[in-house]
């Protein structure tokens, strides 16, 4: 077996992984700018909006809105903001998230960045702070809870711990305030207060991965909980995905709410409908955008050029789409160097590719029935559904089988990778 081949290629697989973009070392290995239209639009949102404003960040799972939001956030911190931008689904288990405990967590990360970062807070309020993290409603629940942060420990770290892993006290912090949300603002609000006095520095809270929710859930927080969600009265950029803004129960909700929605665009390879074309001629631009994002994980010995081009175009103009179509090639490589530990030529090219693409092909089939594929069918042929707010399409959205595109309209058109699914069952032409 030629261990140099797999370590290659075992390092690619891993390198693949490394999505969101936000520590100093992934920045420096594997960040390609794109989207800084996006960024300035979020900056101009954030600066227009009054000290308590509220933001909604939009965009297809995957399309790059997690590494964007870092480099954002990273921005407005150079910009004299107090910036707190966290994932929730490093909180809270995602099953779980509910707005109770999105905004604990709020009141939690804001305090854990002003330690951090050494904000001044009176012992006085310090204790006030520590008693209130640690009282809930059950009298056995707080008790057991101020004996654990007293023998000693964190009580910051403890009590996000707890949060992330123990679904008891999630329960146990939506008993005590559900119904009485306020009372968790108005905390939040005296941690950012402490924040902006001692900093001089007006807070921004960036609230990543909440797109990422199941669309039943993420659609019942903003849908029946919008309102306790801008309760704090400070700036706050909250995410969801594309398929939720187009629900129709939560449109005119979004829409009440007065608060921007800041939409991050599919990448366009294509203009509508010549990827259908057999010689429909892509933006090459865009291209070389998807192919310098591959380059800077796959190295070029490794990949024909014609299949990494394949790889961008597979990927329907979606980041996260493109790492895992080349990250299923890595492994079907490394699989091939075991089974064949006699070569030592192996690169990812057509075969591997094809192998790969099966594999995700299956993927998306296993959640599709007659209705789906008659939806995905119609959407091909017309780039639109018959009802593009029926939760049959938006479940199709929110899944990625069908990609939203914007030229002065908006468009969509099925995933590549369905396009061979439809294909193959002989529901669209070759």
């Amino acid at each position: 077996m030629d261990k140099s081949l797999l370590e290659r290629f075992r390092k690619a697989y891993q390198d693949l992984e490394l999505f969101p973009l936000i520590n100093a070392r992934q920045i420096e290995a594997f960040r390609v700018d794109f989207a800084n239209d996006t960024v300035a639009r979020l900056e101009q949102a954030v600066e227009d909006a009054p000290p308590n404003g509220k933001l909604i960040f939009a965009g297809h799972r995957g399309c790059g809105k997690s590494t964007l939001l870092a480099k954002f956030a990273k921005q407005m911190t150079q910009q004299e903001y107090f910036v707190t931008f966290f994932s929730v689904a490093d909180l809270i288990e995602m099953s779980d998230v509910n707005h109770v405990n999105i905004l604990y967590a709020i009141a939690l990360t804001l305090l854990s960045k002003a330690t951090e970062n050494g904000v001044a807070i009176s012992e006085n309020t310090r204790k006030s702070l520590l008693e209130w993290f640690t009282t809930t409603q059950t009298e056995t629940v707080t008790k057991d809870l101020k004996s654990e942060v007293g023998l000693g420990g964190d009580f910051l770290k403890i009590i996000t711990a707890k949060l992330k892993n123990e679904a008891t006290f999630r329960e146990e912090i939506k008993k005590t305030y559900e119904r009485k949300v306020s009372e968790l603002a108005r905390k939040a609000d005296e941690i950012a207060s402490i924040i902006q006095a001692e900093t001089r520095k007006q807070v921004l809270v960036i609230i990543d991965d909440l797109d990422k929710l199941d669309l039943g859930l993420v659609e019942d927080i903003y849908r029946n909980n919008i309102n306790s969600l801008f309760l704090p009265k400070f700036k706050i950029v909250y995410t969801i995905p594309i398929a939720a803004i187009r629900n129709s129960e939560l449109l005119p909700i979004l829409q009440s709410a007065a608060a921007p929605r800041i939409r991050m665009a599919v990448c366009k390879f294509f203009k509508p409908g010549d990827s259908h074309k057999p010689h429909g001629i892509p933006n090459q631009q865009a291209i070389n955008l998807f192919l310098e994002i591959l380059q800077k994980r796959i190295p070029e010995e490794l990949i024909e050029p014609e299949t990494a081009r394949q790889i961008v175009l597979k990927s329907g103009g979606v980041v996260r789409e493109l790492v895992r179509i080349a990250r299923s090639c890595c492994s079907q490589c490394l699989l091939l160097i075991r089974s064949e530990p006699e070569r030592n030529d192996i690169k990812i090219n057509e075969e591997i590719l094809q192998l790969a693409i099966k594999d995700l092909r299956n993927e998306f089939a296993l959640t599709l029935g007659e209705n789906r594929y008659s939806i995905l069918v119609t959407t091909y042929q017309n780039l639109t559904p018959k009802d593009a707010m029926s939760e049959e399409f938006l479940s199709l959205l929110h899944g990625l089988h069908v990609l939203e595109y914007e030229n002065d309209d908006l468009w969509y058109d099925v995933h590549p990778i369905v396009v061979d699914l439809l294909k193959r069952k002989k529901l669209i032409a070759e």
